[in-house]
């Protein structure tokens, strides 16, 4: 069984069910998401929680929680720098971009993945900078390969006021695991960039949720938001939005809690006005 801790109300339900009175007291697809615990099978995703707190709370003493593990710094590395489709619409926006930005903040990077995959599809010349935001064991592991590969335009931050300033900031994957809101992230860089590229960002209609994916060995808070909230936030940061595209095959349904319903996944460009001085002042 896994290290996961069980809620009381879910330790009260196993015990209706295991007693046979389950199905009089909660829905059998209720009952049914929750004996997942009981599977010695793993699950990709365990638990519904209020926050990441919460979640971290529930993995447990005994697990790995969180990124910033050495040993999951490889996990599903080659797989992260092929291109998907859903990455097309970044590639088509960032080469619209290309003619005005000399460098982009990739946070939550991972190892420069990104930046691999994507080098062949854009005319990066020797001139472009790609830096990599993350925690400080895929940062450490990051710049170690990027050494190695001889990768002299990708570099690495394991903390955001360290980047320099950019105006392209792209977050492909980021949001569900991000701890903070991403507008406390955006007020921590050097300068608002003005252009945000955002992919894979995972919402739920009734409200937002964070469960435990299971990577490699570790559990990482993995977060569903409310989509209107979060376009609101950045609106109120100035930024407009000019592009969204669903991604379907991203869709994700909690097994411990199916009748939560599935996620929704999405990608954004929102672009932030610059500002401009009032009539008359020069």
């Amino acid at each position: 069984m896994d290290t996961i801790n069980l809620t009381r109300t879910t330790r009260s339900l196993l015990k209706s069910t295991m007693t046979g009175l389950g199905q009089s007291l909660v829905p059998l697809r209720i009952l049914g998401g929750r004996l997942r615990y009981l599977s010695p099978f793993p699950r990709r995703f365990t638990g519904a929680y209020a926050s990441f707190e919460e979640a971290v709370a529930a993995a447990g003493t005994g697990a790995l929680v969180g990124y910033d593990h050495e040993e999951i710094a490889n996990v599903a590395f080659e797989q992260m720098c092929r291109i998907m489709p859903w990455d097309y619409p970044i590639l088509f926006w960032l080469r619209s971009l290309l003619d005005e930005v000399d460098r982009i903040v990739d946070a939550g990077g991972h190892m420069g993945t990104k930046y691999r995959a994507f080098r062949q599809l854009l005319p990066l010349d020797a001139t472009f900078f790609w830096i990599v935001y993350d925690v400080p064991a895929i940062v450490a592991a990051g710049r170690e390969r990027a050494r190695t590969d001889g990768l002299t335009q990708l570099s690495f931050v394991d903390r955001i006021e360290d980047a320099p300033e950019a105006s392209v900031f792209l977050g492909s994957g980021l949001l569900q695991y991000l701890d903070i809101p991403l507008c406390a992230l955006l007020a921590s860089m050097r300068s608002p960039p003005r252009h945000l590229l955002l992919n894979k960002v995972a919402f739920r209609k009734g409200g937002p949720v964070v469960t435990l994916e299971r990577i490699g060995r570790a559990y990482v808070p993995y977060q569903m938001r409310d989509e209107h909230a979060f376009l609101g936030e950045l609106a109120r940061m100035g930024y407009r939005l000019v592009d969204r595209w669903a991604i379907p095959e991203l869709s994700h349904v909690i097994e411990t809690h199916p009748e939560l319903g599935p996620s929704e996944c999405a990608g954004f460009y929102l672009r932030r006005e610059e500002e401009r001085p009032p009539v008359g002042i020069q």
